[in-house]
């Protein structure tokens, strides 16, 4: 046999066996085995007399395979979707590579393209419950409910299924004017753990999209003593006002905001969003596909709390697909690809939420925070900047525009928007203590004390159980020997607050230190390094205080790991002097010779 036969059949046994393991994978976030995509193909290419028009269909499928199965665990959806959908050039029969691709399609907001590839999924299997799922969208995209209603009762009563199927049906009966019939479907929610208020909601919406308006009313105020969401309350609200009650509006809004005092969505919602001309909130859904939609972005909105990430991704972009212009389902797409490292990504979403949207600002502030992120932060200065312009009002900008500043180390510009935040607020309130406490950082780092400290005793004021503030405050005292006993209480009530925080553990042993119990201090120091091993900071003071119980080599250990972990610029030559010199005399040794 010659050598160019054998080559060639074992590229094709491995591009085989490479499409083989696509039956594996029915989910995303399935995995494929490593290695460079392209090494097959590569060793084909050294071999060309020995290869068949088939073989090279095969590796270059093997290839496709592997980088759609890299690209699918680094979330990179639209990738994946390219290269599964190349893969099954060669494989056109491989279910469980169609299933990738689709799935990968719907996750990218490429739903309208994978139609195709759910009828084929379909064909194949009546009961295959996402594609079904996404044809049943589709169907309602374009007004065709008896169809969707049809698909939607095919499917089998589990899983996401037990939650999505009747919802999504509900509404397909309320479209052909089946009301009753659709509110019969909602009943087994109420049987469900935490579903019966978002069953409640789409009664009241239902009943309210058929002018059954008693019906939807008794269903609002069910929902509201079940559970006073901010969704529920949008709805009753716009519900109320379009009907002029608006003092018993007002009166709903006002529970919410003293139930939900740190919410601001309220205001945003309700203070802003307004229909031109009528100063009245619109409602909640127009008709039965933004019902649809709706159903699509409260799952979405479950998955993403219970950190399904991929799924709630493809469930909100359901959502888009029956309702392009849906700003909170927008903005929940956005976070759920920032929470999947796909900030680029998000920070287009952001970009494509309508000026007039009520929750605009809100989609500003986050596209500028993902500017800075992808490390365009002269942009995102730009952008918060003339959004403080635009609204002179506004105090939360300024503070994103601190903390963008901050954490680039410009500390004087970042002081002045702090106080321009807090000059904008007037009275301050608890939930405030935040913006003081940043300040306060910012200003310690400035080398102005006095003011910072002011800030930390301000923020107490404010939130006097606030560990980060208790800490901050206590760590700067001990550091420079002030007030150490009243700053060894605080860190330690800090300590009981966040017993796993590293940095605060850090606190209360460096304290302990500076009181002189070094026994203590390393005792404390060691937890923190566990909890905080690669912070240099950490690491040198347990080198600090290894040194003075006479631990002297395990010491220099410590010194000499913190340098390996990018300390601060100022602490690399008093770490290289207590390599070479140490600390003195161990206090040990001191006992000793007295």
């Amino acid at each position: 046999m010659s050598r160019n036969s054998l080559s060639g059949r074992m590229a094709r046994r491995a591009a085989r066996v490479a499409l083989a393991a696509v039956g594996l994978m029915t989910t995303l976030g399935a995995c494929a085995a490593d290695g460079p995509p392209l090494r097959i193909a590569d060793a084909d290419r050294e071999q060309p007399s020995a290869q068949t028009p088939q073989d090279i269909r095969l590796a270059s499928a093997a290839g496709n395979f592997l980088a759609g199965a890299h690209a699918q665990r680094t979330r990179d959806f639209g990738a994946a979707a390219k290269y599964f959908s190349g893969a099954m050039v060669a494989d056109k029969s491989n279910r469980g590579l169609k299933i990738s691709a689709y799935l990968s399609m719907l996750a990218s907001g490429e739903v309208a393209e994978s139609m195709p590839l759910a009828r084929e999924l379909v064909a194949e299997d009546r009961g295959s419950q996402i594609a079904n799922l996404g044809l049943a969208a589709d169907d309602a995209k374009v007004g065709k409910f008896s169809a969707a209603a049809e698909r939607l009762l095919a499917l089998p009563k589990r899983g996401m299924n037990t939650f999505s199927v009747p919802l999504l049906l509900a509404w397909a009966q309320a479209a052909e004017g089946k009301t009753d019939a659709a509110i019969e479907t909602l009943q087994p929610l109420t049987e469900i753990a935490g579903f019966a208020p978002l069953r409640d909601l789409h009664v009241a919406l239902i009943n309210e999209f058929a002018g059954r308006d008693a019906a939807a009313e008794a269903a609002f105020k069910t929902a509201v003593e079940n559970r006073l969401s901010l969704r529920v309350v949008r709805a009753y609200g716009a519900f109320l006002e379009h009907r002029g009650r608006n003092e018993e509006a007002k009166i709903l809004y006002d529970k919410f905001a003293a139930d939900q005092p740190d919410s601001d969505f309220i205001d945003v919602l309700l203070d802003r969003e307004r229909e031109p001309g009528s100063g009245k909130p619109p409602s909640l859904v127009a008709d039965a596909r933004e019902g649809m939609a709706e159903v699509f972005f409260n799952l979405a909105g479950t998955l993403a709390q219970s950190r399904s990430s991929e799924q709630a991704l493809i469930y909100g972009r359901l959502a888009l697909y029956l309702r392009p212009n849906f700003p909170i389902d927008q903005l929940l797409v956005g976070g759920v690809l920032e929470s999947l490292d796909r900030v680029a990504e998000a920070v287009a979403i952001y970009a494509t939420i309508s000026r007039t949207s009520a929750l605009s600002w809100n989609a500003r502030l986050r596209h500028a925070a993902g500017l800075d992120a992808l490390g365009r932060t002269d942009d995102a200065i730009k952008e918060l900047r003339a959004m403080a312009a635009e609204n002179t009002k506004a105090d939360d900008v300024m503070v994103r525009l601190g903390d963008v500043l901050r954490a680039k180390k410009r500390y004087a510009e970042a002081a002045d928007a702090y106080t321009e935040a807090v000059q904008r607020i007037g009275k301050l309130e608890k939930r405030h203590w935040g913006i003081l406490y940043a300040r306060g950082i910012t200003l310690e780092r400035l080398h102005r004390w006095p003011e910072a400290e002011k800030d930390f005793l301000e923020a107490l004021k404010l939130s006097p159980e606030q560990p980060y503030v208790l800490n901050y405050l206590g760590y700067s005292w001990v550091d420079q020997g002030m007030n150490l006993k009243r700053a060894q209480e605080m860190i330690e009530r800090a300590v009981q607050l966040r017993p796993d925080d590293g940095y605060i553990v850090d606190s209360l042993g460096w304290a302990m230190y500076r009181l002189g119990d070094f026994k203590s201090a390393a005792e404390h120091l060691e937890r923190a390094v566990v909890l905080k091993p690669d912070d240099a900071t950490i690491n040198d003071h347990l080198g600090d205080a290894y040194w003075r119980v006479g631990r002297l080599q395990e010491a220099r250990f410590q010194w000499r790991r913190a340098l390996t972990l990018d300390p601060e610029k100022e602490m690399i030559p008093e770490l290289e002097r207590k390599l070479r010199d140490g600390l003195g005399e161990p206090r040990h040794a001191q006992e000793r010779r007295g």
